[in-house]
């Protein structure tokens, strides 16, 4: 399910769930933490990367309603946040929903030029937090975030290197050869560094508007609907409910 190797001062960490397209469960999102968490202490950078045509599919819809998934989801995207190394996601394919937010996650972002992001939230009657859309807002700006959220469109590796989103397009080598130069330089100021980039007002608390409106999305008949029509492969209705 999760491959570790090390090359130098670089620990890459391929996901390898290909049958589910590198979706993340919770036993897959408790694993990328542990290892990100154990190469923090012994690497200076680490790739994140899928196995497969695709970096990741997002989350695993047959566990994606539970508290339980939704928890360690997010004890694992602040694991990656506050690494004490840079984190490099490597993205082949393309990355959706919770992939998208791993990446968010991560600190410099190197995009297949054939890749895509996409958060398609909206098609499954469900939402993302205020950390997710924050976060997006700061990398690429109001009006494409916009676009990917409330039009819930794809971007394509070029629009996001444009946005901002992709700091450099090229393989999974081409991120490990970037991830080796990263390490030579000084891991105190890096540390430094990222702690002041994250600083980006991301994990301000949201209001109980905003808490209430995400848990309502989430416990939606419309919630519902959009994994059954995913399961079914149809269009969904969704009647606001």
């Amino acid at each position: 399910m999760l491959g570790v190797s090390r090359s130098g001062d670089v620990v890459t960490i391929e996901f390898q769930r290909e049958e589910r397209r590198n979706a993340l469960n919770l036993e897959l999102a408790a694993l990328v933490r542990e290892a990100v968490f154990e190469a923090s202490r012994e690497a200076r950078v680490i790739v994140l990367t899928g196995r497969g045509p695709l970096f990741s599919a997002g989350a695993d819809l047959s566990g994606v309603y539970s508290q339980e998934f939704i928890h360690g989801l997010v004890e694992m995207l602040h694991t990656i946040e506050s690494a004490p190394i840079p984190v490099i996601s490597a993205i082949n394919g393309g990355a959706l929903g919770a992939g998208v937010q791993l990446a968010l996650a991560s600190d410099l972002r190197v995009l297949d030029p054939d890749s895509y992001i996409a958060i398609p939230a909206a098609k499954l009657g469900i939402s993302v937090d205020r950390w997710t859309v924050r976060r997006l807002v700061s990398l690429i700006g109001g009006g494409p975030a916009r676009t990917m959220l409330l039009g819930a469109e794809p971007i394509s590796a070029a629009d996001a290197y444009g946005f901002g989103f992709a700091n450099r397009l090229g393989s999974l080598a081409d991120a490990q050869e970037w991830a080796k130069e990263i390490a030579e330089l000084a891991p105190l100021s890096l540390r430094h560094l990222k702690l002041v980039l994250n600083d980006d007002g991301t994990r301000d608390p949201e209001s109980a508007q905003q808490r209430a409106a995400l848990e309502a999305a989430w416990a939606s008949e419309d919630a519902q609907e959009g994994r059954l029509a995913r399961q079914q492969r149809r269009t969904a209705k969704f009647v606001g409910r």
